[in-house]
C-alpha cells in the first residue's frame, strides 16, 4: 500500500516537475525567440534627448526659446528626491527592489484582464519598461511588446544604474502641454522650477504620465485632483512624506497655470520680434533645423534690448504717420459673427481667437477692439483685456475719425475687429483712439560698426501682422545710397574729392532702348567736383563717372563690400537700379565708418551646446598675451586684429567726409540732426518706390528703407531724406546718448588742402567761407586741378546751369491728411523722379 501510494505521488511529482520544466522551457523558447534581433539597449547609456535651444542678451535674460518638444534636460542628481518620490510611488513603488520588471504586478493586470474578459487591460509597466517602451520600442498594446518590453527592462538594469534609469525616464516622458520631462513641466503647469515645488504639486506632474489628455487641470479638474491625491496617499504610505505633511498637502486646491493662479513662463519673456527669428532662420541654416529645434544650445544674441525697442519705435512712428496722412481706413480686415456678439463672456472669447498684432507699443500698448455698436457721434467697443469703467469708457468719439473721410455709419460695422490706443495727455487719460497697421513697410538695422554686432534690427510695422523680415529678406534698389561704391572705386582708381565731373545730360543706347537719364530738376552744375556728385547726389555725375571707371570695376567694388553676390555691369546699376537688402548695405557702410576694414554682421556673440562647449564665437581676434604668465599686473593683454583691408583708409576717409557733407549740406541736410558727427547718403528710387537713409557716426551704423511689399509709388512728397532721416535721427539720438560718438578719425598718410566746392579750384590755405572745403589727399600725390572728365558724353553750350551756391529747390506742400511733406521741382517726361535713383 505504501509502494503505491509512493509510486502515486512520484508520478504526480514527475508530471510537476516535467511540467514545470516545460513552462521553462517554452519561457526560454519564447525569451530566446524574441530576444533576438532587439534594439541595441547600450544607445541608451549615450542619449541625447531633444532639448529647448534658449536665446538670451548679452545680460544673460532668456529672451526667446525654440524647440519641437519642449523639454530641459535635467540631471538625476539636480532632480529633487520629493519629485523622484512622487513618481516612483506613482507609477513604480517597488523600483529600487526589482530587477525591471515587476511579476506580481504583471500578474494581478493578467488576473484583472481575465476577470473583465479583456475590458481592463492595464500596462503593470515598471519605469524600466516605460524607459525601453519610449525609446526603443512602439507604444501599441500586444503580448509580443510586452515581452520585448520585459526583456530590454532586464538588460537595461543589468547596463545602467536605477539613478540613470530614473533620468532617462523623468527627462522624457510626456506630460500634457507639449511638456517633455519634469523640468518643462514644473514650468508649464506651475512656472516653478523643480526645486520649488510642494509635494502636491509634485504629485500633480506624477499623475500625467497615465494619460496626459485625460487629466487636463481645467476640462478635468476632478480627476486629476482624485489622481493627485492618490499619489499622495501612495507617497504617505510608501514613508516618503508624513501624515502630517500628507494631510496638508491633500486639502491643497489644484492650482496651475492653465486655471489662471500662476503667471506662465512665457509672460517672462518678451514678444518673439524679428531679432530672434532672424537668429532662428541663421542658425537653422548653418547647423540644420533639426539640430537648432532640439540641440539644446545656448545662444548669446548681440541685441541691446533698449535699443531694439527704439528701432521698432522709430520704424512705427514714421510708417504710422505717413499711412495716417493717406486719410484711408482699411482696418484689420478680421470681424467677430453677430451671435458673438450678444454677451460680454461670447465676445471676449471669440475676440481673442482672433488673430490679429498684439505687440505694438508705439505711443502706448495696441490693443484689439471689437466695435459693439455705432451712434451718431461715438461707437462703442469692447476691448480685449480691459474692463470697462467710468474713468476710461469704451467709447470712440466722432472727433477721433476726423483724419477719416466720411462718418461712422459709412467706414465701420458692428462686429468689426480694430485697434485702439490710450490717447493721454501729461499721463491723464483723454480717450480710447484708433489704430491700423499701416500698408507701406520697412526694414530698419543698426550695428558696431567695428565689431559688426547687430544691436537691433525691425523688419516691418509688427512681427505678428507679419513675420517677413525686410531688413533681412526684402531684396529693394538702393537708389543712390549705393553711390558711394562707385565713388570708393573712382577714388581708389586715381581720381581725389576735387577731381571734376561734368553734370550734364547724356543719351545712352541700351538693347532697350535709348536711355536718357537725368537729374529732378532739369537743370545742371555743368563741371563740378566729386564731393557735389555725392553731396547733391547728382544722376548725371555718377554715370560719367561710373563709365569713366569702368562698370566692371565697380560691380568689383560692390562686391567686394558685400553689397551683391554678383552684380551686373549694367551702366543703370551705377544708380542703384540693381536689388540688395538693408543687411547688407548697412554692413557695407560701416567699412566705410571704421576706415576699411572688412567687418561680418553678426546677430549672435556665441553659440553653446548642450554641455556648454562654445561651438560657435562671432569675435575672430586673437588674443596674444593672454597665456603669457610674464605679463604685467596692470596691463591688458595684446589683441590682434586680422581684419583684411576693404578699401584704403584714406579713400574711406574722403568718402566718409563727403557723405558727412549729404547731411551737414547736401540732401539729407534739415533731416537727419545729431550733436555728434554723422555721414551718410539719401536714395530715392524712381516714382519713390523705394526711400533710403543709411548713415554712422564714429561706431554706429543704421540703415533704413520704406516701401510697399509690392513696389509702387510713395507719392511726390517722399524722399529718403524726409521719410527715413527721421527714423534714422530718432534711433542715433539714443544710440548716441548711449554709446556716445565722436570725430571720424584721420588715418595718416595724408593731408588737407583747401578747394572751392562748387568749381574745384585750390584755394590758400587761408580760404575761408561757406563755398570753401578742406579735402584730404595722399601723401604724395600731386592732383591735377581743374581736369574735367566727361565719361565720353559731349557737353551742350545752352544748358540751364546752377549758379554758386544754388541748390535744387524744395517746397513745402500740404498733404491730404492735413500734414507737410517736401516735393522737388517737376521733371520731365523720361526723367528719373527725386533724382532718378536718387
Amino acid at each position: 500500500m505504501l509502494r503505491h501510494i509512493l509510486t502515486f505521488f512520484g508520478s504526480i511529482f514527475s508530471l510537476i516537475t516535467m511540467g514545470i520544466m516545460m513552462i521553462a522551457l517554452s519561457i526560454g523558447a519564447i525569451f530566446y525567440i524574441y530576444g533576438r534581433d532587439l534594439p541595441s539597449h547600450e544607445s541608451l547609456a549615450n542619449y541625447t534627448p531633444p532639448t529647448i535651444s534658449r536665446i538670451f542678451s548679452g545680460e544673460g535674460r532668456i529672451i526667446d526659446e525654440f524647440s519641437r518638444e519642449r523639454r530641459l534636460y535635467t540631471p538625476a542628481e539636480e532632480i529633487p528626491a520629493l519629485v523622484k518620490e512622487a513618481f516612483i510611488s506613482a507609477e513604480d513603488k517597488n523600483f529600487y527592489t526589482h530587477g525591471g520588471y515587476d511579476a506580481r504586478g504583471i500578474a494581478a493586470a493578467a488576473v484583472e484582464a481575465v476577470q473583465t474578459r479583456g475590458r481592463t487591460v492595464r500596462g503593470a509597466s515598471t519605469i524600466p519598461q516605460q524607459v525601453v517602451k519610449n525609446f526603443l520600442l512602439s507604444g501599441d498594446r500586444k503580448i509580443e511588446r510586452k515581452i520585448k518590453e520585459i526583456i530590454l527592462a532586464t538588460r537595461i538594469e543589468e547596463a545602467l544604474d536605477k539613478e540613470k534609469i530614473l533620468e532617462l525616464y523623468l527627462n522624457e516622458i510626456f506630460l500634457g502641454q507639449n511638456s517633455y520631462g519634469v523640468a518643462a513641466a514644473a514650468q508649464t503647469y506651475f512656472n516653478k522650477s523643480l526645486g520649488e515645488l510642494a509635494p502636491h504639486e509634485a504629485a500633480f506632474l506624477a499623475s500625467m504620465p497615465k494619460a496626459p489628455s485625460d487629466f487636463h487641470p481645467v476640462r478635468n479638474a476632478d480627476r486629476l485632483l482624485e489622481r493627485r491625491n492618490f499619489v499622495l496617499r501612495e507617497m504617505r504610505q510608501n514613508g516618503y512624506i508624513t501624515r502630517e505633511v500628507y494631510d496638508s498637502e491633500v486639502a491643497q486646491p489644484l492650482r496651475s497655470v492653465q486655471n489662471g493662479d500662476y503667471e506662465p513662463f512665457s509672460a517672462n519673456l518678451p514678444p518673439r520680434d524679428y531679432f530672434t527669428d532672424e537668429i532662428r532662420r541663421q542658425l537653422s541654416r548653418d547647423f540644420g533645423e533639426g539640430e537648432f529645434f532640439s540641440g539644446g544650445f545656448s545662444v548669446r544674441a548681440t541685441i541691446d534690448p533698449e535699443m531694439q525697442v527704439e528701432a521698432a519705435l522709430a520704424l512705427q512712428n514714421k510708417l504710422e504717420e505717413y499711412d495716417r496722412n493717406l486719410g484711408r481706413w482699411r482696418g484689420t480686415g478680421k470681424s467677430i459673427p453677430p451671435e458673438a456678439l450678444e454677451s460680454e463672456e461670447a465676445w471676449r472669447a471669440a475676440l481673442a481667437e482672433v488673430d490679429v498684432a498684439r505687440d505694438v507699443q508705439l505711443d502706448s500698448q495696441w490693443y484689439p477692439a471689437v466695435i459693439l455698436g455705432i451712434e451718431d457721434q461715438q461707437m462703442r467697443i469692447g476691448i480685449e483685456g480691459v474692463e470697462a469703467s467710468e474713468a476710461e469708457p469704451q467709447v470712440i468719439p466722432r472727433d477721433d475719425i476726423g483724419w477719416l473721410p466720411g462718418n461712422f455709419q459709412e467706414t465701420f460695422k458692428v462686429g468689426q475687429v480694430v485697434h485702439v490706443r490710450r490717447m493721454t495727455d501729461e499721463g491723464a487719460f483723454v480717450r480710447w483712439t484708433l489704430r491700423q497697421v499701416p500698408q507701406v513697410q520697412g526694414g530698419f538695422m543698426a550695428m558696431d560698426v567695428n565689431t559688426g554686432r547687430v544691436i537691433a534690427m525691425q523688419g516691418g510695422f509688427s512681427y505678428q501682422n507679419s513675420v517677413f523680415n525686410r531688413a533681412t529678406q526684402a531684396k529693394r534698389q538702393p537708389g543712390s545710397s549705393f553711390k558711394p561704391f562707385v565713388y570708393a572705386a573712382a577714388l581708389d582708381s586715381g581720381y581725389s574729392p576735387a577731381t571734376i565731373v561734368v553734370d550734364a545730360p547724356i543719351e545712352v543706347n541700351t538693347p532697350q532702348g535709348l536711355w536718357r537719364p537725368r537729374n529732378s530738376s532739369n537743370k545742371f552744375y555743368g563741371p563740378t567736383p566729386l564731393r557735389t556728385g555725392i553731396e547733391q547726389s547728382r544722376n548725371l555725375m555718377t554715370v560719367r563717372l561710373a563709365q569713366e571707371v569702368g562698370m566692371d570695376t565697380v560691380a568689383a567694388y560692390a562686391e567686394r563690400f558685400g553689397v551683391y553676390d554678383n552684380m551686373g555691369p549694367f551702366l543703370a546699376n551705377a544708380l542703384g537700379s540693381e536689388e540688395s537688402t538693408v543687411f547688407r548695405m548697412v554692413a557695407a557702410y560701416a567699412m566705410f565708418a571704421n576706415g576699411g576694414e572688412r567687418v561680418e554682421p553678426t546677430l549672435v556673440d556665441r553659440v553653446q551646446d548642450r554641455y556648454g562647449r562654445t561651438v560657435y564665437r562671432h569675435d575672430p581676434r586673437v588674443c596674444a598675451d593672454c597665456d603669457d604668465p610674464t605679463l604685467a599686473p596692470g596691463r591688458s593683454p595684446r589683441i590682434v586684429s586680422n581684419r583684411s583691408r576693404v578699401i584704403d583708409a584714406i579713400t574711406a576717409y574722403q568718402l566718409t567726409s563727403m557723405m558727412k557733407g549729404v547731411v551737414d549740406r547736401g540732401t539729407a541736410a534739415g533731416n537727419v540732426n545729431l550733436s555728434v558727427p554723422v555721414a551718410g547718403k539719401t536714395g530715392t528710387t524712381n516714382d519713390a518706390r523705394d526711400v533710403w537713409f543709411v548713415g554712422f557716426t564714429s561706431n554706429i551704423v543704421a540703415g533704413c528703407y520704406i516701401g510697399y511689399d509690392q513696389p509702387r509709388s510713395l507719392g511726390r512728397g517722399a524722399y529718403g531724406a524726409g521719410m527715413c532721416g527721421p527714423v534714422f535721427t530718432q534711433f542715433m539720438r539714443k544710440a548716441t546718448a548711449k554709446y556716445g560718438g565722436g570725430e571720424f578719425a584721420v588715418p595718416p598718410g595724408g593731408h588737407f588742402i583747401k578747394i572751392d566746392r562748387f568749381t574745384g579750384a585750390r584755394l590758400p590755405d587761408s580760404a575761408s567761407g561757406p563755398s570753401v572745403v578742406a579735402e584730404y589727399f595722399r601723401d604724395g600725390e600731386d592732383p591735377i586741378f581743374g581736369l574735367a572728365f566727361d565719361g565720353g558724353f559731349a557737353m551742350g553750350t545752352d544748358l540751364d546751369l546752377y549758379d554758386d551756391g544754388e541748390s535744387e529747390t524744395v517746397r513745402d506742400v500740404t498733404t491730404s491728411g492735413g500734414g507737410t511733406g517736401q516735393v522737388g521741382q517737376k521733371a520731365t517726361f523720361g526723367s528719373m523722379s527725386s533724382g532718378g535713383l536718387y
